[in-house]
């Protein structure tokens, strides 16, 4: 059975592809996930067109992200914590905060940006326990980064 496929399936092939499977991995699988269409003329010109708009969306959307990146390039980000002995933190400074603290600052600038920062885009080993300047890097997608400038103080009372 001919299909084209609507999304990259590993070891099988890549969106747009028009390939040969067989009856029941076709029905049974890909056609229910939504993952290909059966091949006819009229399929393979609506795939297309679809690819087409996702590829366009897909560079606009990388757009934006390599201009985020480079407003978020040298931020600084100031977080307040409880501060013991040794200027170790009462908790820790973790990736959800910084995310959101980044979130807060550039939702200032560009409302609609609130949404691209996540705690997934923090690139952090380990959450921060001491005060002090920290260097952490933003992964906006797999080749966009920005660094940035975490410094965690003590909290006012």
């Amino acid at each position: 059975m001919k299909v084209i496929l609507l999304k990259d399936i590993s070891g099988k092939g890549e969106v747009g592809e028009v390939m040969e499977v067989s009856q029941g991995y076709a029905k049974n699988f890909l056609l229910p996930q939504g993952l290909a269409l059966v091949a006819t003329p009229a399929t393979i010109k609506e795939a297309e067109s679809r690819i087409e708009k996702k590829r366009a969306l897909e560079f606009v959307d990388q757009a934006k992200l390599v201009e985020l990146a480079k407003q978020i390039e040298g931020t600084e980000i100031h977080l307040q914590a409880r501060i013991g002995v040794e200027d170790r933190l009462f908790g820790s400074i973790t990736a959800a905060d910084i995310a959101e603290e980044l979130s807060q600052i550039i939702c200032r600038s560009e409302p609609e940006a609130k949404n691209l920062i996540d705690k997934k885009n923090i690139d952090m080993d380990k959450p921060l326990r001491q005060a002090g300047n920290y260097e952490v890097i933003v992964k906006l997608a797999k080749d966009i980064k920005s660094r940035i400038r975490v410094i965690v103080e003590q909290e006012n009372k």
